[in-house]
């Protein structure tokens, strides 16, 4: 005798159930820099790094080391330098998700969009996910100026020396042309992978 009150599970859902435990056990590699020129800019960078880990669905893998920088297309000595870092996650959000988490993290750290290239408190830019390459106007991916930029390279390539930009090759020959002129490693400053 068949119990009344189970009832069968639809196929749609069983099918759902299935794809998002296929996306749970399969993350996406994703690519972050974060920059700061404002404030406590190593502490805000942290507080960054352990907000996009507590984040659900993202884990963070890795942490660069800190490189101080000068303020790109602005006068020179006119602004703060910049502390950068580049971190990987894994990732079950999707690219416009991570985006979101992304400009939530931006404004709990009080980021002010008034001028381009002015100083931020924090700034969180997605520069890699998986192999994905979109010319989205609201997320390009790869980042469309990360080929060109030592404080995003310089980071990447010492955490991940193999390390590939998808559509633009190896990061360290990307490295090698733009060299690393105006990207100071900080050896005395560390960032910690959140526990």
């Amino acid at each position: 005798m068949s119990d009344p009150t189970v009832q069968p599970v639809p196929t749609a859902v069983v099918e759902q159930v299935d794809a998002a435990d296929i996306t749970l056990s399969n993350p996406k590699r994703a690519v972050i820099a974060l920059g700061a020129n404002l404030g406590n800019r190593l502490e805000t960078i942290q507080g960054a790094i352990d907000a996009l880990e507590d984040t659900p669905g993202v884990r963070v893998k890795a942490v660069s080391p800190v490189y101080e920088t000068e303020p790109w297309g602005v006068e020179p000595g006119s602004q703060p330098s910049y502390f950068n870092a580049v971190v990987l996650v894994k990732t079950t959000l999707p690219p416009s998700s991570l985006l979101e988490r992304g400009q939530a993290i931006e404004e709990a750290f009080d980021r002010v969009r008034e001028e381009r290239w002015g100083p931020r408190t924090i700034d969180v830019d997605i520069v890699a996910y998986a192999e994905v390459i979109s010319d989205d106007p609201v997320l390009t991916l790869p980042h469309p100026r990360a080929h060109e930029r030592a404080f995003v390279l310089a980071p990447w390539h010492d955490v991940e020396p193999e390390a590939q930009l998808p559509g633009r090759g190896p990061v360290a020959d990307l490295l090698d042309g733009v060299g690393r002129t105006g990207v100071a490693p900080r050896a005395d400053l560390e960032l910690r992978l959140p526990e």
